[in-house]
C-alpha cells in the first residue's frame, strides 16, 4: 500500500516562509521546493476519489528530465510569445531549480493603479495559457509586484490583486487551480532603483514562475 504524504503540501508553506527575505533567488528556492512537496504528495494520493485526476495533472517528471522539460517549453513559449518578447511585452527567464518565470509588463497588462486586465493583453494570455496547459507537470506561481510610489499597503493590496486576476484569467482558459498559486510582493522586490519613471516600469510588474515538480518515487509498505 502507498504511503500518502499528507503533510507534504501543509509543510511546504512553512518551510517556504522561513527562507530569507534577502536572497535574490528566494522565490525560485521556494517555488522549487514547493513544487517537490506537491508533487510527493499530490502524485501518491491514488487513494483519494479525485486521485486519477490529480495523479495525471501533476505525476511529476523524472528528475533528469525535468531539464529537457523545461527547454521544450521554454522554447513553446518563445514561439507563441516571439511578438510580445520583440515589443517588450512580454519577458522569459530561465531561473535555477529549471523554473521558468514569465513576466509580464504592468504597462501592457494593466492600466496605473487597476488591477483589471486590459482586452488588448488578453490573446497574448491567451497563448501563454496554451503553451503553459500543454505543459502540466508544473505548479504556476503568480507574483504581483508594484514601485514604490504610493502607500506600501495600497500597493501590496494592489499587487496581490493583479496576482489574483491573472490567476483567474488562467483559470477561465483552463488551467486547473490546482496547479495555481499567487502572492503579492507590492513594492518589497523591486528589479531596480525607484528613482526613474524607467526603473519603476521594470518595478510595476506581474510574474508567472512555472515550477517543475519532481516525481517521488512511491514507497511501498
Amino acid at each position: 500500500m502507498k504511503i500518502i504524504n499528507v503533510l507534504a503540501i501543509a509543510m511546504a508553506g512553512a518551510i517556504v516562509s522561513s527562507c530569507a527575505a534577502d536572497d535574490p533567488n528566494r522565490r525560485a528556492k521556494q517555488g522549487a521546493l514547493l513544487g517537490a512537496l506537491a508533487g510527493a504528495a499530490i502524485g501518491n494520493q491514488s487513494d483519494n476519489k479525485n486521485g486519477a485526476a490529480i495523479g495525471a495533472a501533476l505525476g511529476g517528471i523524472v528528475g533528469y528530465k525535468v531539464g529537457q522539460y523545461q527547454d521544450k517549453q521554454q522554447q513553446e513559449l518563445e514561439l507563441a510569445l516571439a511578438d510580445e518578447l520583440q515589443n517588450d511585452l512580454i519577458e522569459i527567464q530561465r531561473l535555477e531549480n529549471d523554473v521558468l518565470r514569465v513576466n509580464l509588463s504592468s504597462e501592457a497588462s494593466f492600466d496605473v493603479n487597476d488591477a483589471n486586465l486590459k482586452p488588448p493583453f488578453y490573446p497574448s494570455l491567451d497563448k501563454l495559457t496554451e503553451v503553459i496547459g500543454k505543459y502540466d507537470q508544473t505548479m504556476i506561481n503568480v507574483i504581483g509586484h508594484t514601485d514604490s510610489t504610493g502607500g506600501a499597503q495600497y500597493n501590496q493590496v494592489l499587487s496581490e490583486r493583479r496576482s489574483q486576476a491573472v490567476a483567474n484569467y488562467l483559470t477561465q482558459g483552463g488551467i486547473p487551480e490546482l496547479r495555481l498559486s499567487t502572492e503579492g510582493q507590492g513594492e518589497n522586490s523591486p528589479r531596480a532603483q525607484n528613482d526613474t519613471e524607467s526603473n519603476r516600469r521594470l518595478n510595476r510588474r506581474v510574474e508567472i514562475d512555472l515550477i517543475p515538480v519532481v516525481k517521488e518515487d512511491e514507497v511501498d509498505s
